[in-house]
């Protein structure tokens, strides 16, 4: 009897040693704030640095159009209520260093979302125009009245796009 005993004491202990306690749970919570700072960024990609026109004759080629299109990318993140405006304007007419041609004799063709046709000038003029941000793309074709009365000579006119992201 005494090893019936000993054996049912050793069973209750090493139920007791090997059981789980029984205790009452706790949470805890807590929390964090993410904070992300969003600025107005505009990015403009030009596809070339120059815009090239072939010579040709006046009476069969009266409007020359520039050897290539010029690709012009835009990337803008602004306010979903915001205007994103590209903008080209001359820096003056086209020189050679002795005679000119007015720079309203350069005209373009445009491809691409909101991108529009114009005349170029002094002045800004609007190649597009977006509502909210974004990554626009387009092509651009200039094209130059061509006439007997310009004088020979290589002209250049700098010609500088803006991008304006509010």
């Amino acid at each position: 009897m005494k090893k019936a005993v000993w054996c049912g004491a050793i069973a209750a202990a090493a139920i007791a040693l090997c059981s789980t306690p029984a205790f009452a749970q706790a949470t805890a919570t807590g929390s964090v704030t993410v904070t992300a700072n969003v600025n107005a960024k505009a990015k403009l990609t030009l596809g070339a640095a120059s815009v090239t026109f072939n010579d040709a004759d006046p009476d069969v080629t009266p409007l020359l159009t520039a050897t290539s299109a010029l690709s012009v990318d835009v990337k803008a993140r602004t306010a979903a209520a915001s205007t994103v405006t590209l903008t080209v304007q001359a820096g003056g007419d086209l020189d050679n260093g002795s005679a000119t041609i007015g720079i309203n004799n350069l005209t373009w063709a445009a491809t691409g979302t909101n991108f529009v046709a114009g005349t170029m000038a002094t002045t800004a003029s609007t190649l597009a125009s977006y509502a909210g941000g974004g990554n626009f793309s387009g092509l651009q074709t200039y094209r130059l009245v061509n006439s007997w009365n310009y004088a020979t000579g290589t002209y250049t006119a700098t010609i500088t796009y803006t991008l304006t992201a509010p």
